[in-house]
């Protein structure tokens, strides 16, 4: 007899633990970021380096590299 016959496991819930409810909050936020159609490749390059602009400025932003 197998021990695996009286083992059972439950799927995982992927936005489980409040996941959920953080990314609705995330998504109401005024500086949401959403992908429209209407959005050219200048919106959104903007948009990203102004993003990344931001966490560089971070002082809890970590720049790794490859040497690391």
């Amino acid at each position: 007899m197998s021990l695996f016959h009286h083992i059972s496991f439950t799927q995982p819930d992927p936005l489980g633990a409040g996941l959920a409810e953080e990314i609705a909050a995330e998504q109401s936020e005024p500086e949401a970021i959403t992908l429209e159609e209407s959005l050219d490749a200048n919106e959104l390059r903007s948009s990203w380096e102004h993003i990344t602009e931001e966490l560089h400025n971070d002082p809890e932003w970590t720049k790794l590299s490859i040497d690391d």
